[in-house]
């Protein structure tokens, strides 16, 4: 399992990562190997507004299907469209080439609540 240390990470296995007032977002290594093979990515439009802890996309694999949630509020700036022809992105470079979507933050305070690497390993590794 990956933990990237430059990431802020949810309990719903989400990730985040902020650079100037932009963040990209997508699914933890943890949850794209719980999920098993995704098959298909429901992304946000540009310009739609997504609320922290709310759907904001779909991921959806040969086991189930999962809301992915926005870690942060605000706008979103841009989504991964390679994820529609290729959805395997999400498993194969789940903090890489397979980021969902990029928002402009509404509120920066959000982060305050999310976990950092060292939290969210200890908080997965409680599951198993």
């Amino acid at each position: 399992m990956e933990f990237p240390e430059k990431l802020k990470y949810t309990k719903e296995h989400e990730w985040i990562k902020v650079e100037g007032g932009t963040a990209t977002v997508g699914i933890t290594d943890y949850a794209q190997d719980a999920l098993g093979d995704v098959v298909y990515v429901e992304l946000p439009k540009k310009g739609a507004a997504v609320e922290q802890s709310k759907g904001a996309a779909v991921v959806e694999s040969v086991k189930s299907a999962s809301d992915v949630y926005a870690p942060a509020s605000g706008a979103v700036t841009e989504a991964n469209g390679r994820l529609e022809t290729n959805p395997e992105l999400v498993n194969k470079s789940p903090y890489g080439d397979g980021w969902m979507f990029k928002l402009k933050l509404k509120n920066p305070s959000d982060l305050e609540g999310l976990m950092s690497a060292g939290e969210y390993r200890k908080y997965v590794e409680g599951k198993k």
